[in-house]
Protein backbone atom coordinates (compact mmCIF):
# COMPACT_ATOMS: atom_id res chain seq x y z
CA UNK A 1 0.00 0.00 0.00
CA UNK A 2 1.48 3.62 -0.73
CA UNK A 3 1.94 5.87 1.49
CA UNK A 4 0.21 9.60 1.64
CA UNK A 5 1.70 12.42 -0.19
CA UNK A 6 2.50 13.80 3.24
CA UNK A 7 4.37 11.03 4.45
CA UNK A 8 6.24 11.35 1.34
CA UNK A 9 7.86 14.86 1.30
CA UNK A 10 10.68 13.80 -1.26
CA UNK A 11 7.93 13.22 -3.77
CA UNK A 12 6.56 16.80 -3.21
CA UNK A 13 10.59 17.95 -2.89
CA UNK A 14 10.56 16.56 -6.40
CA UNK A 15 7.48 17.59 -8.17
CA UNK A 16 8.40 20.97 -7.37
CA UNK A 17 11.78 20.73 -9.00
CA UNK A 18 10.31 19.04 -12.22
CA UNK A 19 7.42 21.23 -12.20
CA UNK A 20 10.47 23.73 -12.78
CA UNK A 21 12.11 21.77 -15.23
CA UNK A 22 9.23 21.59 -16.89
CA UNK A 23 9.26 25.84 -17.50
CA UNK A 24 12.69 25.74 -17.83
CA UNK A 25 12.14 23.73 -20.76
CA UNK A 26 9.76 25.63 -22.13
CA UNK A 27 11.64 28.99 -22.03
CA UNK A 28 15.25 27.69 -22.24
CA UNK A 29 15.34 24.61 -24.76
CA UNK A 30 12.68 25.60 -27.20
CA UNK A 31 14.30 28.70 -28.46
CA UNK A 32 17.44 27.27 -29.75
CA UNK A 33 15.85 23.85 -31.18
CA UNK A 34 13.46 25.93 -33.35
CA UNK A 35 15.86 27.97 -34.40
CA UNK A 36 15.93 31.94 -31.91
CA UNK A 37 18.68 33.84 -32.06
CA UNK A 38 19.50 34.85 -28.80
CA UNK A 39 23.27 36.00 -29.49
CA UNK A 40 22.74 39.54 -28.62
CA UNK A 41 20.06 41.13 -26.23
CA UNK A 42 16.45 41.58 -26.86
CA UNK A 43 13.48 43.50 -25.56
CA UNK A 44 12.18 39.64 -25.90
CA UNK A 45 11.93 38.06 -21.98
CA UNK A 46 12.98 34.56 -23.14
CA UNK A 47 15.54 35.51 -25.96
CA UNK A 48 16.95 38.10 -23.37
CA UNK A 49 16.91 35.66 -20.43
CA UNK A 50 18.89 33.36 -22.94
CA UNK A 51 21.11 35.63 -23.56
CA UNK A 52 21.99 37.19 -20.15
CA UNK A 53 22.71 32.93 -19.02
CA UNK A 54 24.79 32.00 -22.29
CA UNK A 55 26.59 34.94 -23.54
CA UNK A 56 29.33 34.44 -20.58
CA UNK A 57 28.87 31.01 -19.23
CA UNK A 58 27.26 28.74 -22.17
CA UNK A 59 29.23 28.71 -26.15
CA UNK A 60 27.42 25.79 -26.88
CA UNK A 61 24.23 26.93 -25.99
CA UNK A 62 24.31 29.93 -27.35
CA UNK A 63 25.85 28.51 -31.22
CA UNK A 64 24.30 25.11 -30.95
CA UNK A 65 25.91 22.35 -33.46
CA UNK A 66 22.89 20.74 -34.98
CA UNK A 67 23.51 17.87 -32.88
CA UNK A 68 23.41 20.39 -29.11
CA UNK A 69 19.94 21.10 -31.03
CA UNK A 70 18.83 17.61 -30.93
CA UNK A 71 19.89 17.69 -27.27
CA UNK A 72 17.54 20.98 -26.75
CA UNK A 73 14.61 19.23 -28.69
CA UNK A 74 14.70 16.37 -26.36
CA UNK A 75 14.16 18.91 -23.50
CA UNK A 76 11.27 20.64 -25.49
CA UNK A 77 9.52 18.27 -27.22
CA UNK A 78 10.30 14.65 -24.95
CA UNK A 79 11.21 16.01 -21.58
CA UNK A 80 8.63 18.61 -21.05
CA UNK A 81 5.85 15.99 -21.32
CA UNK A 82 7.48 14.01 -19.47
CA UNK A 83 7.88 15.93 -16.33
CA UNK A 84 4.39 16.98 -16.75
CA UNK A 85 3.12 13.27 -16.20
CA UNK A 86 6.07 13.04 -13.71
CA UNK A 87 4.69 15.38 -11.46
CA UNK A 88 1.37 13.95 -11.40
CA UNK A 89 2.93 10.41 -10.91
CA UNK A 90 4.52 11.55 -7.98
CA UNK A 91 1.92 13.68 -6.49
CA UNK A 92 -0.59 10.83 -6.88
CA UNK A 93 1.91 8.02 -5.88
CA UNK A 94 1.55 5.76 -9.39
CA UNK A 95 4.33 3.19 -9.44
CA UNK A 96 4.37 3.08 -12.94
CA UNK A 97 6.61 5.84 -13.24
CA UNK A 98 9.48 3.73 -11.96
CA UNK A 99 10.83 2.26 -15.27
CA UNK A 100 9.72 5.67 -17.22
CA UNK A 101 11.90 8.01 -14.42
CA UNK A 102 15.41 5.02 -14.74
CA UNK A 103 15.17 5.74 -18.26
CA UNK A 104 14.77 9.47 -18.19
CA UNK A 105 17.54 9.65 -15.43
CA UNK A 106 20.05 7.65 -17.07
CA UNK A 107 19.52 9.23 -20.30
CA UNK A 108 19.60 13.00 -19.46
CA UNK A 109 22.26 12.50 -16.88
CA UNK A 110 24.57 10.93 -19.88
CA UNK A 111 23.38 13.89 -22.46
CA UNK A 112 24.06 16.65 -19.69
CA UNK A 113 26.68 15.35 -17.28
CA UNK A 114 29.01 13.65 -19.80
CA UNK A 115 28.15 14.95 -23.12
CA UNK A 116 27.52 18.69 -22.44
CA UNK A 117 29.95 19.17 -19.35
CA UNK A 118 32.43 17.50 -21.39
CA UNK A 119 32.54 19.40 -24.26
CA UNK A 120 31.81 22.86 -21.93
CA UNK A 121 34.81 21.89 -20.25
CA UNK A 122 37.23 19.55 -21.89
CA UNK A 123 36.25 20.65 -25.31
CA UNK A 124 36.65 22.39 -28.19
CA UNK A 125 37.83 26.02 -26.45
CA UNK A 126 35.73 27.90 -28.29
CA UNK A 127 33.12 25.90 -26.70
CA UNK A 128 34.08 26.05 -23.01
CA UNK A 129 32.50 27.56 -20.65
CA UNK A 130 33.93 30.52 -19.66
CA UNK A 131 32.07 31.13 -16.42
CA UNK A 132 31.78 27.72 -14.41
CA UNK A 133 30.35 28.84 -11.46
CA UNK A 134 27.16 30.41 -13.64
CA UNK A 135 27.19 27.51 -16.01
CA UNK A 136 27.33 24.83 -12.89
CA UNK A 137 24.53 27.04 -10.95
CA UNK A 138 22.60 26.50 -14.10
CA UNK A 139 23.13 22.99 -15.66
CA UNK A 140 23.97 20.77 -12.37
CA UNK A 141 20.49 20.55 -10.88
CA UNK A 142 19.72 18.82 -14.02
CA UNK A 143 22.35 15.96 -13.69
CA UNK A 144 22.19 15.44 -9.38
CA UNK A 145 18.11 15.62 -9.58
CA UNK A 146 17.88 13.09 -12.09
CA UNK A 147 20.00 10.82 -9.71
CA UNK A 148 18.44 11.61 -6.96
CA UNK A 149 15.08 10.70 -8.78
CA UNK A 150 17.01 7.34 -9.64
CA UNK A 151 17.90 6.35 -6.34
CA UNK A 152 14.37 7.16 -5.29
CA UNK A 153 13.31 4.79 -7.84
CA UNK A 154 15.68 1.86 -7.06
CA UNK A 155 13.68 -0.72 -5.56
CA UNK A 156 10.09 -1.67 -6.81
CA UNK A 157 7.07 -0.27 -5.26
CA UNK A 158 8.82 3.25 -4.86
CA UNK A 159 6.06 5.12 -3.11
CA UNK A 160 5.48 2.08 -0.54
CA UNK A 161 8.19 4.01 1.90
CA UNK A 162 9.71 7.59 2.21
CA UNK A 163 12.37 7.48 0.30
Amino acid sequence: MNLPLRDRKIDVFFAVLFSAFTVTSLISDLLPTVGVDFSKPSDNFFVNSNYWYAHDADPLFMHPPDWMRIVTGLSAFVYMPFYVVLVFALLTGRNWIQLPSVIYATMIVTLTGIVVFGVEFFGDPALRTGNPAKFLAFNLPYVLVPLLLLVRMRKPLPFTRPF
